[in-house]
């Protein structure tokens, strides 16, 4: 398979040209910010914020990337403190109207990083959240290679992720960079902005020794680029490997001091006290100042040559790293200074850096034209890197009922893998755009016949060396029409690959239905990657199963409590929490209509592994009531036992429906008539709360349905996760409720004993309602 695009080799003829652009673009980025912070008025005193330093570290290795280096087919993560440089970017090579460099930060302006939804022209990946930025072009190489496999429309291209060298330090990179899928990912480019400082501080160890050897050890190529000519040029004269040694051996703190030294002061302290101080001293002698001050902080990451070197010599069967030493503030006043990360230029300084490039402040926005050097290599650029539209995708329509009733006692955990296998068949044409993705817990979720059926997805086909073997009874074929892929056991990967799977209808017209599945518990830890890529615009299914403290046996580490309550509160998201096998299917047929198109979203369905009978759920033969029944599931609530008049009611969620069943029967005997009403989404009756009082557009018919006046009593509501969850219902008719649910950490034992310890059995229920009511 073709994974890039042929590269012919970058030339050195426009340097000249090449630097000017530069210099406006590091000119252009510290303007927008300036503007921002000190020009736009602001009424309010809030700090508004900008990165010039770190923008000014990047300013180089970007130039060079957009105007020589990158095709239409790449696609670029750009470092969150970066987005000035990306925008500065996009104005000169035509893409951005020069009226936006004023609205950085500003309601609807310049988004604070780069945004692929909400900026005028749409970043490639959006960043801001700290490593997942980062990370996010690994699993838009994947997605892309899926689609290509699977459709034949991903194309071809780079993955480039420019990452701040800080970022380094979140797990989240780490547990990409080492999954066992990422060493075959040859189209993915890291380029690391070393500038050997974090936020606060100049970071204290060197690192980079070790990075080269972390990557490696992975499976990764990596080139450094550390020195520009006219360091290297002096490590050839008599004396520089004495510099280069003494350079090499600094630590982080004190070559940043070097660069904030006057030349006297330079020519003094960078011989040091070593063996070869007297080498170096005897070079520096001889070197102008100018020049010694140029030639300390000519790092390879502001080299054009350097970096030009680094990128033609990129292998495209695995993937590369190029660590880039780079100054934060390069070319700024605050140049190397431990505090500049959010430090913002003086009036004064910022006059000073507008005559060094040779920019007029009173016309800061202003271009190249069009017959000059730069221009003509701008508009070179832009023709290079102009993308045709991808038309909005129409994906296959999603069936709402696939016609089974089920029977006996079955799990909602079951009845996932159940529903994928009846879609492929029902809908052949949706079961084809599945996708399920899992970290490595596919049979223990109930996958194995999903997997069984449709193969496990590999660019290249694998031979199952376990496929003779009779006790096998999960058949682990890879292959590329394969349509699951697993990972290892990382939670942030899974999300990861699930928001760029879902985004390959709006990159490449491909809509495609991607499945996560993991234990409800870590839902947890994967909420903020998933979370932003929500955000981003990825659109995809997330399913927490086993879940609550129902996994009684299991003890507390596996018991979630407070899932239900982010299903609730996640924007771009619906929750479903199903009761019954069908009602399973109706809410997972349900979101995954909602993916794969222009306004659709993301949904977060928890399941259990409780046996419930089904005949419980009195699914209504006519099919007209069937179908009632159904809008009312996938509305958020449905009544499931009524009386003629209720002296109470009980709502509740999931797993513990039974035990309201029960309750209700026990209360009818004490003369307390009982209504029971199931909640499959707490979410959506919350947004038809709110759409009553203009404050969402839900629609709010489902509140009738379910809590109709006429039938307005006393509430109990009950869930296995925490009771805050359900508490909002008492005020759909206002009336007394107590709200029961876990609200500790649970322990190992039977069923029984673990729903008496957190109220949830039939006895707790009986005497919520009777306190009620009595």
């Amino acid at each position: 398979m073709t994974l890039t695009a042929p590269r012919p080799p970058a030339t050195g003829s426009d340097d000249a040209a090449l630097r000017e652009v530069e210099q406006r673009v590091l000119w252009l980025a510290t303007a927008v910010v300036d503007h921002a912070n000190r020009v736009r008025p602001n009424p309010s005193g809030l700090k508004v914020g900008g990165h010039q330093a770190s923008s000014a570290s990047m300013v180089t290795v970007m130039t060079a990337l957009w105007l020589e280096h990158l095709r239409a087919d790449d696609r670029v993560s750009v470092k969150p403190h970066a987005s000035p440089v990306l925008h500065a970017l996009e104005f000169l090579l035509g893409q951005l109207d020069a009226s936006w460099l004023t609205t950085l930060r500003s309601f609807g302006g310049l988004q604070s990083y780069p945004s692929r939804l909400k900026d005028p022209v749409p970043a490639d990946y959006s960043t801001g959240s700290v490593g997942i930025g980062a990370t996010a072009p690994i699993w838009g190489a994947l997605a892309r290679r899926y689609v290509n496999t699977r459709f034949g429309a991903g194309g071809t291209g780079r993955q480039w992720s420019l990452v701040g060298d800080a970022e380094l330090d979140e797990g989240a990179i780490w547990e990409a960079v080492l999954d066992p899928m990422v060493a075959d990912l040859g189209e993915v480019v890291w380029v690391v902005d070393l500038n050997r400082q974090s936020l606060d501080r100049v970071v204290p160890t060197m690192g980079a020794t070790r990075l080269q050897g972390m990557f490696a050890a992975a499976g990764w190529q990596v080139l450094t680029v550390k020195y520009g000519r006219l360091l290297e040029e002096l490590f050839t004269r008599p004396g520089g490997p004495a510099l280069r040694d003494r350079i090499d051996g600094m630590s982080n703190a004190e070559y940043q001091r070097m660069l904030r030294r006057t030349p006297a002061e330079v020519r003094r302290t960078l011989p040091g006290e070593g063996p070869g101080a007297d080498d170096v001293a005897a070079l520096v002698a001889g070197v102008p100042d100018d020049e010694l001050v140029a030639a300390v902080r000519n790092l390879g990451g502001h080299d054009l040559a350097a970096l030009r070197q680094a990128f033609t010599r990129i292998d495209d069967t695995r993937p590369t790293v190029v660590l880039a030493y780079t100054l934060k503030g390069y070319g700024l006043a605050t140049e190397g200074h431990p505090q500049n990360h959010s430090a913002l230029l003086t009036e004064a300084q910022l006059h000073e850096l507008a005559a060094s490039v040779g920019v007029d402040p009173a016309q800061p926005w202003a271009g190249f034209p069009a017959d000059s050097a730069p221009g003509r290599l701008l508009a070179a650029a832009a023709g290079r890197l102009r993308r045709a539209d991808v038309p909005a995708p129409t994906p296959p329509p999603v069936p709402a009922d696939l016609g089974r009733t089920p029977s006996g006692t079955a799990t909602t955990q079951a009845a996932l893998g159940r529903t994928l296998l009846d879609l492929n068949r029902a809908a052949p044409e949706v079961g084809r755009r599945v996708v399920t993705v899992s970290p490595d817990v596919s049979s223990s979720t109930n996958l194995g016949g999903w997997v069984n059926k449709v193969g496990v997805w590999s660019h290249e086909d694998r031979r199952d060396w376990f496929a003779d073997d009779a006790e096998t009874i999960l058949h682990w074929r890879e292959k590329p029409s394969g349509q699951h892929v697993e990972l290892g056991i990382a939670e942030t990967n899974l999300v990861g690959v699930l928001g760029e799977l879902g985004a390959t209808w709006s990159r490449w017209g491909q809509p495609l239905l991607p499945i996560g599945v993991l234990y409800d518990p870590f839902v947890e830890r994967a909420l903020e990657p998933w979370s932003f890529t929500v955000y981003a615009g990825g659109q995809s299914l997330l399913v927490g199963t086993p879940s609550g403290v129902t996994l009684a046996p299991e003890g507390g580490a596996h018991q979630s409590i407070t899932t239900p309550s982010i299903g609730l509160e996640q924007p771009g998201c619906l929750s479903y929490e199903p009761a019954f096998a069908l009602d399973t299917e109706w809410c997972l047929l349900a979101a995954l209509g909602q993916m794969g198109r222009p306004g659709g979203s993301s949904s977060y369905v928890r399941l259990s592994t409780r046996p419930v009978d089904q005949a419980l759920a009195a699914v209504p033969a006519d099919p007209a009531a069937r179908e009632r029944r159904r809008r009312q599931v996938v509305a958020g609530a449905y009544p499931l036992r009524r009386v003629p008049r209720p002296a109470v009611t009980l709502a509740a969620v999931g797993a513990v429906v039974p035990e309201a069943l029960a309750a209700a029967e026990r209360l009818d005997a004490l003369g307390f008539p009982a209504d029971v009403v199931v909640v499959t989404s707490p979410d959506l009756l919350f947004r038809a709360v709110q759409a009553r009082r203009g404050l969402d557009e839900a629609p709010g018919w489902v509140l009738d349905a379910a809590f109709p006046a006429d039938r307005a009593a006393p509430l109990v509501t009950v869930l296995d996760g925490h009771p805050h969850t359900l508490a909002f219902l008492a005020g759909v008719r206002g009336v007394p409720a107590t709200h029961l649910g876990v609200t500790r950490f649970g322990q190992s034992g039977d069923l029984d004993s673990v729903y008496r310890a957190h109220g949830l059995d039939v006895d707790s229920l009986v005497g919520a309602a009777l306190d009620l009511v009595d």
